[in-house]
């Protein structure tokens, strides 16, 4: 039975009476001829390869070879879309549709193409007999189009192969958009996953004045492949409960009779709108601070809506067998032909499309105009809405280094003030987020500028709580932070994600999904580029001597190098105003992902700005003042990468030069990591010969690098030079000092003194000397942390000694 808003019965009266009210007879057949189009084009795409108008009867060589893609959910959203255009008409609404169900491409590609936009973005699929049949072709069909909503699709930010991600987009899309709703359908499949679940309370973080609204329409279909959904077995108490907990106010709309759902449906709508123009009138005119019970639309109706309803004797509409192909056409089973050719004259093309295959004008009618169509929305190409932003000068935060190690300095505090200032430049155009990690990064310097958002209960003691701010950390869920940064660029604005270095594998996932259409828009010449995916990673591996072996992870470097050349960068500045200038030009950066690993505890500062900044333009070079090979061919090359292989390669350099004067040491520091790849597989690669200038072709190289060893070996394979010796993390840790966690990873200044040792025969006796003394330090060292929890006095008040 049919409810609204929980209320059954005398409920339900009041509302068709007023829904007949809303839909004329005229319109309600009007509308439904609309949906009953996107149906059969969703039907066609899914399994026409000719014959797209049914002109003559259907036979096998009009379907194609290999059907593939989803029905199940694909009514329900062209449901949603005929009543969403109506009320963007009624209510003139700046508002665009997220596609949560996975694979609901036919229902999306089929409205945008019967509103003309995807005629206008791909002309060649024109409005037509021939048009429709590219366009039934194209889908889930080799060289064509996938079966979800890609970024192929006009209208969509939203790629929908996988599951969990469309309630914290639309939350990133609507922050500071205060005219725009975002219509987010969510599968109930996609209702179970971690992330969705945790979206639910994204309206805490919402502001009623300076945000827009989203309006989250959850589809109750009852089935995912296999198997029933939860949130649909569950009793309508419960789901209610649920919702109205989260704090939403849940309408529901529910039954199979078409006519009857059109006019609960068209009621419904009007009145979640106007419940949330009410909750914004009254926040921005009435000045009323209590948090909104935002609406939503609960949207039970059959999985495989209009389908098949039975096949081969089995039920299928309002099954899971709906949820794919619901029929299976080809050579074995020859009157599956018939079956559908029957379902597809059942919508009655020949009331719907005129004899050219143009839909008729008084449904064409019923679509938006220009801009306010969902597939045209301005903000489903958020690069035509991008703006640069307003940079301060990074250079007057730059920490003063008279010489190379003289002074100590917490990277990441330094680039707090530097972010309070592109906050302070950029008030509705940027924004910092995180899982409650800001503060812990030691980026406070931004709360001098902002505060963070929060529209919840506040009590004394809170710090930096808001209704509105330019920070949202206000929950502790990677998820959210990454979908909702994903939103807001995709969406045209800038922004940054920290997080502590273990935990940003929890989006791994997400990531790779934005990477991935970053890549396919890349190769859309109507999608424009958008501000790139910043990650701040601190809180790193090397610096964990109280969290401990669960809070030691690199391998997120790992898995971001998979990805496509044109896409990734990432880099590991050595120091405060190297990281400074990296911000600075990843912020300023278009369409990559860039990832940027900084610590917060204090380490020796090693260049002065000028120095940084023409340091990180080259991304890698030899540091000559920490060299003693001019004017020769180096013995041995010392590298590092990162903050902490850096301290500890200059501090084994300094023991080397110390004990051994006459061998020539080469130092070379990496800030960006794709340098050591060729040129042939990263863009910013080097070619063999500047390689080999750095490196030379034969000398032993000793490598200090930040994370996991094999890394840089599978960077570097293609190099002539193979003497290659890579120390990192090899996962091993515990609760221990930020130096014995080095000693355990075999990453410390001793164990590098002994790899040189080992490597470079013509030490001889000093060698030998020296071997001996680094390795009675290294029982030296273990006896005195086990005695005393803490390192040597002479680690732990280590200087720079090597000054040139």
């Amino acid at each position: 039975m049919a409810v609204t808003n929980g209320v059954k019965e005398k409920t339900v009266v009041k509302t068709m009476s007023k829904a007949d009210a809303l839909l004329s007879p005229d319109l309600l057949r009007k509308m439904n001829a609309y949906w009953r189009a996107a149906n059969y084009l969703s039907v066609g795409q899914i399994y026409l390869y000719d014959n797209p108008l049914l002109k003559r009867p259907l036979k096998l060589s009009d379907v194609k070879p290999l059907v593939v893609g989803h029905w199940g959910t694909t009514p329900g959203q062209n449901f949603i879309y005929v009543h969403l255009n109506r009320v963007i008409k009624k209510y003139d609404l700046n508002m665009f549709y997220i596609a949560g169900p996975g694979h609901g491409g036919p229902a999306l590609v089929g409205n945008v193409y019967l509103e003309g936009t995807y005629s206008e973005v791909y002309p060649n699929i024109t409005q037509d007999e021939p048009g429709m049949q590219k366009l039934f072709k194209q889908f889930s069909f080799p060289g064509g189009i996938s079966s979800h909503v890609a970024p192929t699709t006009p209208g969509s930010i939203h790629e929908g192969g996988e599951l969990g991600y469309s309630l914290s987009h639309a939350f990133g899309a609507v922050f500071d958009n205060p005219d725009l709703i975002v219509a987010c359908v969510i599968g109930d499949g996609e209702a179970e996953t971690g992330p969705l679940a945790t979206a639910w309370q994204s309206n805490k973080l919402l502001n009623a004045v300076a945000d827009g609204a989203v309006l989250p329409i959850l589809h109750l279909n009852g089935y995912k492949i296999s198997n029933p959904t939860v949130l649909a077995r569950i009793e309508h108490e419960e789901l209610e409960q649920f919702l109205r907990g989260c704090g939403w106010t849940p309408y529901f709309v529910e039954g199979d009779d078409p006519e009857v759902m059109h006019k609960l449906m068209a009621d419904t709508l009007d009145q979640a709108i106007e419940d949330i123009q009410q909750i914004q009138n009254n926040a921005r005119n009435e000045k009323e601070i209590a948090r909104a019970r935002w609406p939503m639309i609960v949207l039970r109706s059959p999985k495989g809506w209009t389908g098949p309803k039975v096949v081969d004797g089995l039920p299928v509409e309002g099954t899971f067998r709906a949820h794919q192909v619901p029929l299976l056409v080809d050579g074995d089973h020859p009157e599956h032909v018939q079956q559908l050719e029957g379902w597809m004259k059942s919508y009655k093309a020949e009331e719907l499309f005129d004899e050219r295959g143009r839909l008729i004008p008084e449904l064409a009618e019923l679509a938006p105009e220009g801009d306010r169509r969902m597939g045209a929305n301005p903000h489903t190409n958020g690069g035509n809405l991008l703006r640069d932003l307003r940079m301060p000068d990074f250079r007057v935060h730059a920490v003063q280094v008279p010489s190379p190690g003289a002074v100590d300095g917490q990277d990441t505090l330094v680039l707090g003030k530097f972010l309070r200032d592109v906050t302070l430049m950029n008030q509705h155009n940027f924004r910092i987020f995180g899982p409650d990690e800001t503060l812990s990064n030691l980026l406070g310097s931004v709360f001098e500028a902002t505060n963070r958002q929060w529209d919840a209960r506040q009590i004394k003691n809170d710090e930096f709580l808001a209704p509105t701010g330019r920070v949202v950390d206000s929950m502790l869920s990677e998820h959210q932070c990454e979908g909702w940064l994903e939103g807001y660029l995709l969406t045209g604005r800038h922004g940054l994600f920290n997080s502590y270095e273990a935990f940003i594998r929890i989006v791994d996932s997400m990531f790779s999904q934005h990477a991935k259409w970053l890549k396919v828009t890349l190769e859309l010449p109507w999608r424009r580029k958008i501000a790139s995916l910043n990650y701040l990673l601190a809180s790193h591996v090397w610096q964990q001597d109280h969290n401990g072996f669960t809070h030691q992870d690199p391998g997120f470097l790992d898995h971001v190098i998979n990805k496509k050349a044109d896409i990734v960068r990432v880099y590991l500045p050595p120091d405060a105003n190297c990281l400074l200038s990296v911000v600075d030009h990843c912020l300023r950066s278009r369409h990559y992902v860039n990832v940027v690993v900084a610590g917060k505890h204090a380490l020796p500062q090693w260049l002065t700005m000028e120095a940084a900044v023409t340091h990180c333009t080259e991304g890698i070079g030899i540091w000559k003042w920490a060299s003693n090979d001019q004017g020769a061919e180096p013995d041995v090359i010392m590298a590092c990468c990162g903050d902490t292989p850096t301290l500890e390669i200059l501090a084994a350099v300094s023991i080397l030069r110390e004990h051994l004067p006459d061998l020539k040491i080469r130092v070379v520091n990496v800030v960006d990591l794709m340098k050591l790849q060729s040129e042939s597989e990263h863009p910013h690669g080097l070619n063999d010969q500047d390689y080999d200038s750095l490196f030379t072709k034969d000398k032993h190289i000793i490598f200090g690098f930040h994370g996991y060893p094999w890394l840089i070996h599978r960077l570097t394979y293609r190099r002539q030079n193979r003497n290659l010796h890579v120390r990192g993390y090899k996962e091993e840790g515990t609760i221990t000092t930020a130096f014995d966690m080095r000693v355990q990873n075999d990453l410390d200044r001793f164990h590098l003194v002994q790899d040189v040792v080992d490597r470079v025969p013509q030490l001889g006796a000093k060698g030998a000397y020296l071997k001996q003394m680094v390795k009675d330090k290294l029982i030296e060292h273990k006896r005195y942390i086990d005695e005393h929890g803490q390192d040597l006095p002479e680690i732990r008040n280590w200087k720079w000694k090597i000054q040139l």
